[in-house]
């Protein structure tokens, strides 16, 4: 290669680049939609082109694209600019697959010499498609949380998931990554065609455009941030004040009311002295409420002590039966030891000198009393000195 076809390959790749670099039109490259469904795109553009006319193109080359829609029109295609966000979203409605191709987000520059500024992507519409959501558009409250949830196909599985972000085209992985100090953005993944993304600490900023992309393929998301309503409700003027309002805040006076405030003053503590304030139909249901749950409590605490007292009693009845029961005992083994002692007392009367105990032995064993003879009798005497 000579000098000069080397000048000139690199005066035409700087002349591509400045195209390039002219060309201010972003969108995603390739999307993916169910059959029947519907499917919204952003397209976003220069803050110079604010008040061009947008449109929505579909062919494969740019030269012989067919034109669909123009801004703000209506139908099964429709194209919405929004001034305040430099873009404008296409909303595509019931695609078929004879919807898949080539379309291109383009702004009318108006000029022979100055091509309009345009940006292409591929549209696949399919009865399974690569990638999916279950809600394309979702809302969380500020400072809460919100989840979508992104389905992809098999052949999609061991590729790189990410939900991105179309203000600054940044996006997450799977895992846990902190978005500010109270803010975080959760990818999970459960490797069997799903991932949860769940947003935490929602702020207004978090407001607009994401998408979920697994490899090149990708699909849309939109989601709406609400203001946190705030805990204390404004109170109207035809409303009776409440007593807390009375003692707190008392009625600010004016210029006019100062020149006679010594009389407004004392009609004023006259008015409060004679008239209670009034009490407010929530503030009467509190109080309702308060009573009745009092008067359940109150129950409560009489009703267990009945059933300890009745407890107790009981125990002490036991106590005294079984006390009883043992005392007769024992004085029933007492009264039979006293009686088995008399019985077995010995006579301890002195006996004299005269006084002889004879004993006669009688033999029941009746063959025995015959063979013994007369002369055989044993007789014996007890002497007591």
């Amino acid at each position: 290669m000579d000098f000069h076809s080397l000048m000139r390959s690199l005066i035409l790749f700087v002349l591509l680049l400045c195209i390039s670099d002219s060309e201010s039109m972003k969108t995603l490259k390739n999307l993916a939609v169910k059959r029947g469904g519907s499917l919204s795109i952003p397209c976003f553009y220069d803050e110079k082109y604010k008040s061009n006319i947008k449109y929505w193109c579909k062919g494969e080359y740019w030269s012989s694209c067919e034109i669909v829609a123009y801004t703000d029109t209506s139908g099964r295609t429709s194209v919405t600019d929004h001034p305040t966000q430099n873009m404008f979203t296409v909303e595509l409605k019931s695609l078929q697959d004879s919807d898949s191709g080539y379309y291109w987000c383009a702004v009318e520059i108006g000029g022979t010499e100055t091509p309009d500024d345009r940006d292409y992507l591929y549209l696949t519409v399919s009865a399974d498609p690569a990638v999916s959501v279950i809600n394309s558009r979702v809302s969380g409250q500020e400072g809460g949380s919100v989840s979508v949830q992104c389905l992809y196909s098999a052949e999609h599985q061991k590729q790189w998931k990410k939900w991105c972000r179309f203000t600054d085209w940044s996006c997450y992985k799977v895992g846990r990554t902190d978005t500010s100090q109270n803010s975080a953005v959760l990818v999970n993944d459960d490797w069997r065609g799903s991932i949860n993304v769940e947003m935490r600490g929602l702020q207004k900023s978090d407001a607009g455009w994401y998408w979920f992309k697994a490899g090149d393929v990708g699909v849309t998301v939109h989601l709406t941030v609400t203001e946190k309503p705030s805990s204390s409700t404004p109170v109207s003027r035809n409303k009776e004040t409440t007593t807390a309002e009375l003692t707190t805040n008392p009625p600010a006076v004016t210029a006019s009311e100062n020149e006679h405030g010594t009389s407004k003053s004392g009609k004023m503590q006259d008015n409060r002295r004679s008239d209670p304030p009034a009490v407010t139909a929530f503030e009467k249901g509190h109080d309702t409420n308060n009573s009745e749950k009092n008067q359940d409590n109150n129950g409560s605490t009489v009703l267990i002590w009945v059933l300890l007292a009745v407890g107790l009693g009981l125990l002490l009845f036991l106590t005294i039966i079984i006390t009883c029961m043992l005392r007769k005992k024992c004085n029933g083994n007492q009264t039979e030891t006293r009686g088995r002692v008399n019985n077995t007392s010995v006579d301890t009367t002195p006996m004299t000198e005269s006084s002889v105990i004879h004993s006669t032995v009688i033999h029941k064993n009746k063959k025995l009393s015959q063979s013994v003879g007369d002369d055989e009798v044993i007789y014996s005497s007890v002497v007591l000195k």
